[in-house]
């Protein structure tokens, strides 16, 4: 090397490579699918419907002042007693038509609605998958039943100590528990109705993947749930009581029992877990190969 030849710079690092942020799931389109649930003022008016009966059971118990006579659910002729049990009976009451027919009317109208109005096509075009969209449209369907659930036995439960007073709770076992615990315990009541009604809901999804008229689409999800209860009223079927979609709804008075009874509520658990998957996948086999032309 020359005496005027400079020494070569050495060749500059490539910077260490940095690890991406992680993405957080985009919640837009279930969050615009939630808009467009609680936002209509026919689902604000069935909610208010499904708010009314425990107010109408309570003020029927206060004026009568005999919940205990004339038959009914067992948590009616409690409720005299606590308010606590308001809540319970709304929930006994409305699982029998009210609640399943809410649910269907929203769970029909996810697919079959939108093509009702002409809008499938268009949202279809939106760079999401059928699959996508589906879950989804489920989710919202999973959201709804939750805050139905809820709001039934809010609303009871308000109304309830209100009328009746509260206090510790007397469960069917005839333990007594304190209030809040009994607050636990309709809590999870809720979540098991929730689920229960997420079964229907995925019933009424794969309906909705069959028709373009949400209304008569609803009217064979709550046909099927009648059908399923008298069904269930008929003992020489027994043997088809266990696989009926609604056999196992009203088991969750085994939560409100010392200790809780837990083989009706796992039984619950699994049929709707096996009617999610079943009618789920049903849905998205249907809707992933539709041609859709409205």
């Amino acid at each position: 090397m020359s005496a005027v030849e400079a020494p070569r710079r050495p060749a500059p690092q490539a910077p260490p490579a940095t690890l991406a942020p992680p993405r957080r799931p985009n919640t837009r389109f279930l969050r615009s699918e939630l808009r467009l649930i609680f936002g209509r003022r026919r689902n604000l008016a069935g909610l208010a419907v499904l708010a009314g009966l425990p107010v109408l059971l309570a003020l029927a118990v206060r004026l009568d002042g005999e919940a205990g006579e004339g038959g009914g659910p067992e948590f009616v002729a409690l409720i005299a007693g606590n308010g606590f049990f308001v809540a319970l009976a709304a929930l006994g009451i409305e699982m029998g038509l009210f609640l399943p027919i809410a649910v269907a009317a929203i769970s029909v109208d996810t697919i079959a609605g939108e093509a009702n109005q002409g809008t499938l096509r268009y949202l279809l075009a939106v760079p999401v998958s059928r699959t996508r969209m589906l879950a989804v449209k489920y989710a919202a369907v999973v959201v709804f039943a939750f805050v139905a659930t809820v709001w039934v036995a809010l609303v009871g439960l308000l109304v309830g100590l209100v009328i009746f007073g509260g206090g510790p709770v007397t469960l069917l076992s005839g333990a007594q528990v304190g209030f809040g615990e009994g607050l636990l315990r309709l809590a999870a009541v809720c979540v098991y109705l929730a689920v229960c009604l997420s079964a229907l809901g995925a019933i009424g999804l794969f309906v909705s993947t069959l028709t373009e008229q949400p209304i008569g689409g609803g009217i064979a999800v709550v046909m099927l749930s009648v059908a399923s209860f008298i069904m269930d009223s008929i003992p020489q079927i027994a043997w088809v009581h266990p696989y009926l979609p609604t056999h196992w709804w009203l088991a969750f008075g085994d939560l409100l029992r010392d200790p809780v009874a837990w083989d009706g509520i796992r039984s619950g658990l699994v049929s709707a877990g096996a009617y999610i998957l079943i009618f789920g996948a049903a849905a998205w086999a249907r809707f992933s190969g539709r041609d859709v032309t409205s």
